[in-house]
């Protein structure tokens, strides 16, 4: 399928790509249906694209990456709405932001997607070590200017 997006133009997408959310992502409950596109070759971050909204995107990569002791607690319930039995049958992702020159991650409000099922759900944790603008990465200062 083709879909319409305001950073990439036309994007064909496959099917079996799709993720849906079926509560949505917090802040956007109606918008249920993602892609992930990477955002460059051999990046740690992708684009969470939404299917029905051009401008809904969001930045995302995996936390284990800048936070190895990153674990989430996931209830049975959660697992069973996702058709898995275990975290490890599901990709974590976080959504990444930018603050002046941090590159910070929503450990707080992690993505689980069932790899299988192409099924979502973003949780809210309730472990106060956890939060929505854990650094990840320091980005350089920008360049004074010279006469």
């Amino acid at each position: 399928m083709l879909i319409e997006t305001t950073r990439f133009g036309q994007v064909e997408v496959e099917e079996a790509r799709i993720i849906r959310f079926p509560k949505g992502l917090l802040g956007f409950p109606r918008f249920k249906q993602y892609v992930l596109i990477e955002s460059g070759k051999d990046s740690s971050f992708w684009w969470l694209q939404s299917i029905d909204l051009p401008e809904l995107a969001f930045v995302v990569t995996d936390p284990s990456l800048f936070v190895p002791t990153y674990q989430v607690p996931i209830k049975p319930e959660q697992l069973s709405e996702l058709g898995i039995s275990s975290i490890g049958e599901a990709q974590v992702f976080v959504i990444v932001n930018k603050r002046e020159h941090t590159l910070t991650g929503n450990l707080q409000g992690p993505l689980v997607v069932s790899v299988q099922q192409r099924i979502g759900e973003q949780l809210v944790l309730s472990d106060r070590r956890f939060t929505t603008r854990v650094p990840l990465i320091e980005l350089g200062a920008p360049l004074a200017a010279s006469a």
